[in-house]
């Protein structure tokens, strides 16, 4: 534990930790005060991601970037999938494809865009496995045209459709997971020699021990779950509060900080030359919610919802997991990047954004 301390205490950052037990008293003593636990809960998850962060790099050290990434992703989406199942349960369907369609748009374009940008300001030109990349981006293409087809069948007549939509989202979902454990198959398995990092990494800090990092990870990654439901709790109200409308709600603020501890452990890759492992965070999280975390769900909905979900998003949801998805296999088709790459991928995520955020309310 001492290496645990000593990264709380030199770490200015880390301090905010404190913040993390004030917003369960002030959740618990004060729930309408929606405005000031959106503020808490923001201000507990960044200690937590950084401490995600340090833990995964630990774990990295151990496994190699291609299983290090595999597992904060996973970690990720852990949280994303506890939140969207407590909103399953309660039949929000409509704030659960909001969310999934939010985190993939994010991890793919902010969250890889900004791993270009930062490791790009530090170093001229950085490279990643090519071959890695390539393959995330075909699944979470793969997943973009499952989603597109119960959207398809949208445009008939509701009444006569719902129940085929329902049975090809049933079918699709079975499908997306097969899929998904197949890709983990071949790039941890059959052909893991393909998928190895680059040897570019800059020398740091001895790693944690493998126990203290697995054990840091699971810890923290139940503390930003309860800490995650108390701001996507409070999140709608004090969005009003700061005049932002449920669109951008759901697909920027909500995915924004549920990828907190996930992005973190991007960014401080991607400035210590280790961009394998930022691509593998970014598109490894991203095809996990389209190809697991979302079939999951609705697997799961015929099981805990009070009614089965479907896979059918509103049509600008689509063609912005679409874009996206494109955005990604064109920049990371060379196996190389540069700050500007990085720009040019969060400018198509500013252009969602600016939609988003002037779109009026009654729209979707």
């Amino acid at each position: 534990m001492s290496h645990l301390f000593k990264e709380i205490r030199d770490s200015p950052i880390l301090w905010l930790l404190a913040a993390v037990p004030v917003v369960f008293v002030a959740a618990a003593l004060f729930p309408e005060a929606h405005t000031a636990l959106f503020v808490l809960s923001v201000l507990a998850i960044v200690p937590l991601a950084a401490l995600l962060s340090h833990a995964t790099e630990s774990v990295a050290a151990k496994t190699g970037d291609a299983a290090g990434g595999l597992l904060n992703a996973t970690l990720g989406n852990l949280t994303e999938l506890v939140i969207a199942l407590a909103a399953l349960q309660a039949g929000e369907y409509t704030l659960v494809k909001a969310s999934i369609a939010g985190a993939i748009v994010t991890n793919t374009l902010f969250m890889l865009g900004a791993s270009f940008l930062l490791g790009g300001l530090k170093y001229h030109i950085q490279e990643f496995n090519r071959a890695s990349a390539r393959l995330q981006a075909g699944l979470l293409f793969l997943a973009t045209i499952a989603l597109l087809m119960p959207s398809a069948l949208g445009e008939l007549d509701a009444a006569s459709i719902a129940p085929v939509t329902h049975t090809l989202s049933l079918s699709l979902a079975v499908l997306l997971i097969i899929g998904y454990g197949l890709g983990l198959f071949f790039t941890l398995g059959t052909h893991r020699e393909f998928f190895s990092s680059a040897e570019h990494a800059e020398a740091g800090e001895a790693p944690w021990p493998i126990g203290l990092a697995l054990g840091t990870l699971a810890g923290v990654t139940v503390l930003v779950a309860f800490v995650s439901e108390i701001f996507v709790e409070s999140v709608q109200e004090a969005a009003v509060a700061f005049g932002m409308t449920p669109a951008f709600v759901g697909f920027i603020v909500v995915a924004l900080v549920g990828a907190a501890a996930e992005m973190a452990s991007a960014f401080s890759g991607a400035r210590k030359n280790r961009l394998d492992l930022s691509v593998g965070i970014a598109l490894g999280s991203a095809s996990q919610i389209a190809l697991f975390v979302a079939p999951v769900l609705v697997l799961m909905s015929y099981v805990i919802g009070p009614s089965p979900m479907d896979l059918q998003f509103w049509p600008g949801a689509v063609t912005m997991m679409f874009l996206a998805t494109v955005t990604a296999m064109f920049v990371t088709n060379s196996g190389r990047s540069a700050w500007f790459v990085g720009v040019l991928v969060l400018m198509v995520y500013m252009i969602f954004a600016i939609t988003l955020y002037v779109l009026p309310p009654a729209v979707r």
